[in-house]
């Protein structure tokens, strides 16, 4: 059967930046209608609080390799992460811009939050963001949207998504971004990252989907998909964010998108292993 994927469509909607400060509502998904039915049909979901390990979905597929014997095939961000974990559990909102922050927003500098206008849109320092690099057993060429990592006559690729969560400053030293992009990266005939945050706690891995706005607990993403979600956030420099847009990108990503909001549903979640 065809893999359940169109050409040119990303992992997410593109949407805008963060909200206001976090509110006080419902740390879960918002399903789009009022008792709509769980789509226990569709698999495993994500995003998830990476700290429970409970889950009832046993739906088993297997687990994707290592990154670096996969193809990169996207990297995008979505603001603010997705995931919930140790390390950003501050919750924001139940909007497509909502999600949750790191845990050291509130204790930013005036510095650290000075206003710093560039090219990536919907980041501003002070936001958190959750990076997504997306690594496919296809022989696939780095490429804008989740259409690049599944090019034609691959019908059953196995995906594995690598995932930092980030706070985002104003600050050239902290992490610059430029360090972990692709950059035309191919090592052993694949192509790679340049590096990815190593430093930030063991990752967590577990079967899932793909996420972004279009999803809720009612309306499922088909995708079969490996987790892998470091459970700290790092410091990164918003000025890199704006030079990796500003050059020009494979991708052809010049904001960050929107969020799915977390799936708490036991149904739909995985046990972690």
């Amino acid at each position: 059967m065809k893999f359940p994927y169109r050409s040119g469509v990303g992992l997410a909607v593109l949407a805008g930046g963060l909200g206001a400060a976090a509110a006080d509502a419902p740390q879960g998904d918002t399903s789009g209608d009022a008792g709509a039915e769980l789509c226990v049909d569709m698999g495993p979901q994500t995003p998830r609080d990476i700290g429970s390990a409970t889950g009832l979905n046993t739906e088993q597929f297997p687990f994707a390799p290592a990154p670096g014997e996969m193809n990169l095939c996207n990297i995008h961000t979505h603001t603010n992460a997705e995931h919930k974990g140790p390390g950003f559990g501050i919750f924001v909102s139940a909007a497509t811009d909502g999600g949750f922050a790191c845990n050291g927003t509130p204790d930013l500098g005036e510095a650290e939050l000075a206003p710093a206008p560039g090219a990536y849109a919907g980041v501003t320092p002070g936001d958190t963001i959750e990076v997504h690099w997306v690594h496919t057993s296809c022989a696939a060429t780095p490429g804008e949207g989740l259409g690049a990592c599944v090019p034609e006559g691959c019908d059953a690729p196995l995906l594995r998504v690598e995932t930092q969560v980030f706070l985002v400053v104003n600050d050239p030293d902290a992490l610059d971004f430029g360090t972990m992009t692709y950059g035309g990266n191919v090592v052993d005939g694949r192509h790679q990252a340049k590096s990815i945050p190593s430093t930030t706690g063991e990752p967590v891995v577990f079967r899932g989907s793909t996420t972004g706005p279009s999803y809720d607990q009612s309306h499922c993403s088909p995708a079969r998909v490996t987790w892998s979600v470091r459970p700290q956030c790092a410091r990164l420099d918003i000025g890199s964010l704006h030079r990796w847009a500003e050059g020009g990108n494979v991708f052809n990503e010049t904001g960050s998108h929107g969020v799915r909001q977390l799936v708490t549903a036991l149904e739909l979640l995985s046990p972690i292993e």
